[in-house]
């Protein structure tokens, strides 16, 4: 078995997300994570020959690499990793995790490309965690040593559960720290000492103003989906972050996303300079295990045809909308023709969005109407079905929306109804990736 990520969703609405839900959740708080859990499933093969791949920036290539799968044990020696892959039924590498950790575990500063699904997550929580078991860690956690940036809440808190997995019977400590929930628990956390923070950069820059937590010390500084944070306005909170870390000698940096712009590679080039490119598979490009097609549909037979399509997949589906208003009122519309479904946006209060995954995942809910909130890497598996009931109005939107779908070397169907003022945007993807949607 090779070990996946748990990924995560971000969102396109007007508003960024982690300062629209007013729901007062308390938050974990720091806590010791012991060894044992992990993503699940295997990755599709990107890349099966070693050698350099161009990269989306203009001044760097990608490292050479081999993407064979390979055992966890011929590269990591630190025995409460290796027994909490070996709990958890992880033997094999996926492609991105071969090509990174080689480079990652020496330290050295990693910038890792690779499409959805492929075990991006993994690929930089395991150097973390070896280096901090490895330096013959304490009880007393009194400085922060890893800061991970993520764009939402729900990233934030799934790739916390990782951690929690992985360093169950570790004394590695960690906790999540993100907007619409009271801020007292997470600054008693951080006051008292955590070794990982995994946090959004609106709700951590607010702490760090107010000089809660000690991140003079920080060792290794990760960006996950630094592409969405860009899009979502979080662009200058991640600035201002990274000035506040210490000096770029003295630190890892690691950023991870299924898309690379070259804002983020010019970015990245300043955090960094001497940072791996790891360029696994299509830099844009949609996984090859999706199958895509369009149709055009006026707007007032567009609920019509999308229950029709839904009721005959046996499933379930993530259907795509572009505004929290629209997502809602499709959701209504679904449930009162006779399907379960449910809508998911940044609006909705953050149990409310928790349960209504957690509700699609377990399978009480067929039909999980959302808008991007949810279209980066939810840990989700064999969803069988992705609509675009709106055609995205970006490239990068549509590679991650359709994501969500042909995960873990599973295939997937990938659905797009646009009416006739949304054809420009379906000739947009279809240029950007070569694809024959209509036919």
């Amino acid at each position: 078995m090779t070990l996946s990520e748990a990924s995560s969703p971000s969102e396109l609405d007007s508003v960024a997300p982690e300062a629209l839900s007013t729901h007062s959740e308390t938050p974990r708080p720091q806590r010791r994570r012991r060894s044992g859990g992990g993503g699940g499933g295997g990755a599709r093969q990107a890349n099966r020959s070693t050698g350099t791949v161009k990269s989306t920036s203009t001044t760097r290539v990608s490292q050479p690499f081999d993407p064979a799968p390979v055992p966890f044990t011929s590269l990591i020696t630190e025995p409460a990793v290796l027994d909490a892959l070996a709990q958890r039924g992880f033997v094999q590498t996926t492609p991105i995790q071969s090509a990174v950790l080689p480079y990652a575990l020496t330290g050295r500063g990693v910038i890792g490309c690779a499409e959805t699904g492929t075990g991006k997550t993994a690929a930089y929580l395991l150097p973390i965690l070896v280096k901090l078991m490895a330096a013959g860690h304490t009880d007393s956690h009194n400085t922060i040593r890893a800061l991970i940036l993520a764009p939402t809440r729900e990233l934030a808190t799934q790739i916390d559960d990782e951690i929690q997995g992985f360093a169950y019977h570790a004394p590695v400590a960690s906790v999540p720290v993100y907007g619409g929930v009271p801020m007292e628990p997470q600054e008693r956390a951080l006051k008292a000492g955590v070794d990982i923070v995994v946090a959004t950069p609106g709700r951590l820059l607010d702490h760090m103003r107010s000089n809660v937590g000690d991140f003079s010390h920080v060792e290794v500084f990760v960006l996950d989906e630094a592409d969405r944070m860009m899009d979502m306005g979080f662009w200058p909170d991640v600035r201002r972050i990274a000035e506040m870390m210490p000096a770029t000698a003295n630190r890892q940096t690691m950023l991870f996303s299924a898309t690379m712009p070259e804002e983020v590679m010019r970015f990245a080039d300043e955090l960094s300079p001497d940072a791996a490119l790891i360029q696994v598979g299509s830099s844009r490009g949609p996984a090859a295990t999706i199958t895509h097609e369009a149709r055009i549909v006026s707007s007032r037979e567009k609920p019509a045809a999308l229950a029709r399509e839904l009721r005959r997949e046996r499933g379930t589906a993530i259907v795509f909308v572009n505004t929290k208003i629209g997502c809602d009122r499709l959701a209504r519309e679904l449930h009162r023709s006779g399907l379960r479904a449910a809508a998911v946006h940044a609006d909705r209060p953050q149990k409310e969005r928790t349960e209504t995954i957690e509700a699609f995942r377990s399978g009480r809910v067929k039909v999980l109407v959302a808008t991007d909130v949810a279209a980066r890497g939810l840990d989700i598996d064999d969803v069988a079905l992705v609509v675009n009931y709106e055609v995205p109005r970006s490239v990068d939107s549509y590679v991650h929306r359709v994501g969500r779908t042909g995960r873990n070397d599973a295939t997937g169907h990938a659905l797009t109804l646009a009416d006739e003022h949304e054809r420009s945007y379906l000739e947009d993807i279809e240029k950007a990736f070569g694809l024959t949607l209509l036919r």
